[in-house]
């Protein structure tokens, strides 16, 4: 066996082992690639991996070749966990976690703000794409994905684009990183084109980072005619809704095989996950109560699985600890080898957790205030506790609050309510969500149904010339 070969071998099997494959110092041994593959509004059994009827093999794959991660926590919508994951903070400190970004909001996530695509920059990444819906602002070009460190984007600025047309009231939504799209096609299947032809694109001597935010199978409920007819068993929007996941699983089939191909799967580290819950009336969030827009774990504790056999994630194994989407963005620091991290990260390297290893207890914070009601909504978990907490918003002229207390280590289904039994952990868990609740950025987001506020025009295109 030639020496060289031979030594690098064994370097690779050590590191493998050590979970430390990233940091390698032999100069032959390159930087893992790195996708997050994200569902949006994916219920938590609706994967062949919990038991679903939906057909999942290739998502599947990633579970059973890498690890389930049994509880992986989201925001309860979908801006603000996409702000939350691009950053590794909390973005109740940059004013996105109380709703979603509506098409003429005039709000976006700040530049100031440094996101994975930027830190990777850094790291020596120069292949960074997006494919799919970015969600984070698009009113003012400084929101979007090309100004916030992204080399490649093919996808729409908006949530809720028609799966057909791409259209988002009125005016079509598929962008080419700096200039709208004349692509056709099933919006699922462009965003697997795109995500191959970025893969494609990169040299192999290259590492790189591709984000691949799916819209299925969020609204609106519509699917192709081969896919709906492989579930005959189901009526309606369960129906489509099943055919839509489907065929987000082929494209992600698609994206694995390109992969394979090109040699570097096994050197890929891969995250899938919801963006939140599954909506209530398709989705199935069992066995966790609520859902889409609540902040019980349906609402939070989404599916999830990742794969990076390099890096000793492998195995199906079922992982247990509490990590989530503000762990992303420092989890792809550790991968990267980047020491240079932004202050005040809320989020934590999962990669241990991933391997195996157990966490310490952390409190895990979760906050909306999105509908006209003005209610703020909150939850803190622990290993042992959960409290949720309702009380009137700031601006709203009467005062009235509710709280929950969950035993969550034994309840995972928030069925017994202990609140007035343990009032002292009550008081406890409520003085913590304050204190994190002190971050809270006066530059917040307009609730959803405050359509006055900061509205912009419809955009041509959906695409902002200035």
């Amino acid at each position: 066996m030639n020496k060289k070969y031979f030594i690098k071998t064994i370097l690779t099997a050590f590191f493998a082992m050590s979970g430390f494959a990233s940091y390698a110092a032999d100069n032959d041994m390159r930087k893992p690639n790195i996708i997050i593959i994200l569902a949006d509004d994916l219920g938590y059994a609706d994967v062949g991996f919990h038991g679903s009827d939906i057909e999942t093999p290739h998502i599947d794959r990633i579970a059973s070749e890498g690890v389930v991660l049994e509880q992986y926590y989201a925001c309860p919508m979908c801006s603000p966990t996409r702000a939350g994951l691009m950053t590794g903070r909390y973005p109740i400190r940059f004013g996105l976690m109380r709703a979603v970004v509506p098409p003429q909001r005039v709000f976006g996530m700040p530049p100031e703000e440094t996101t994975i695509a930027e830190m990777l920059s850094e790291a020596g990444y120069k292949y960074r794409g997006i494919t799919g819906k970015w969600h984070l602002g698009h009113q003012e070009k400084r929101w979007t994905p090309a100004n916030q460190g992204f080399t490649f984007f093919e996808g729409c600025h908006n949530g809720a684009v028609d799966y057909f047309t791409q259209d988002r009231n009125g005016e079509r939504d598929w962008q080419e990183l700096a200039k709208p799209s004349e692509k056709k096609g099933y919006t699922t299947d462009l965003i697997g084109n795109a995500a191959i032809e970025f893969i494609q694109s990169v040299p192999k001597d290259e590492p790189f980072f591709l984000y691949v935010p799916f819209t299925a199978p969020h609204s609106p409920f519509q699917a192709k005619d081969e896919d709906l007819e492989k579930y005959p068993n189901r009526e309606g929007d369960k129906k489509t809704y099943a055919a839509m996941i489907d065929c987000m699983d082929q494209n992600i089939g698609r994206i694995l095989a390109s992969l394979e191909d090109r040699g570097q799967l096994d050197n890929t580290f891969i995250l899938f996950c919801s963006d939140n819950g599954g909506v209530k009336k398709v989705a199935d969030n069992s066995p966790h109560r609520g859902s889409k827009l609540t902040v019980y774990e349906g609402g939070i504790n989404v599916v999830a699985a990742a794969r990076w056999p390099a890096g000793n994630i492998s195995g199906g194994k079922i992982i247990k600890e509490r990590v989530g989407y503000i762990d992303v963005f420092p989890t792809i620091a550790g991968i990267a080898g980047c020491n240079q991290l932004p202050a005040d990260l809320d989020g934590i390297d999962m990669i241990k957790a991933l391997q195996g290893e157990e966490l310490p207890d952390r409190t895990w914070f979760t906050y909306l205030d999105q509908g006209g009601e003005k209610v703020e909504q909150f939850a803190l978990n622990t290993d042992e506790w959960k409290l949720i907490w309702r009380r009137n918003a700031p601006d709203n002229p009467t005062t009235q609050e509710q709280t929950e207390l969950y035993r969550i280590g034994e309840d995972r289904g928030e069925v017994v309510n202990v609140n007035t039994e343990q009032e002292a952990v009550v008081e406890k868990l409520k003085m913590e969500i304050g204190n994190i609740y002190k971050l809270k950025s006066k530059n917040q987001i307009p609730r959803y149904d405050e359509k006055e506020k900061l509205s912009g025009p419809v955009l041509p295109n959906w695409f902002h010339e200035n």
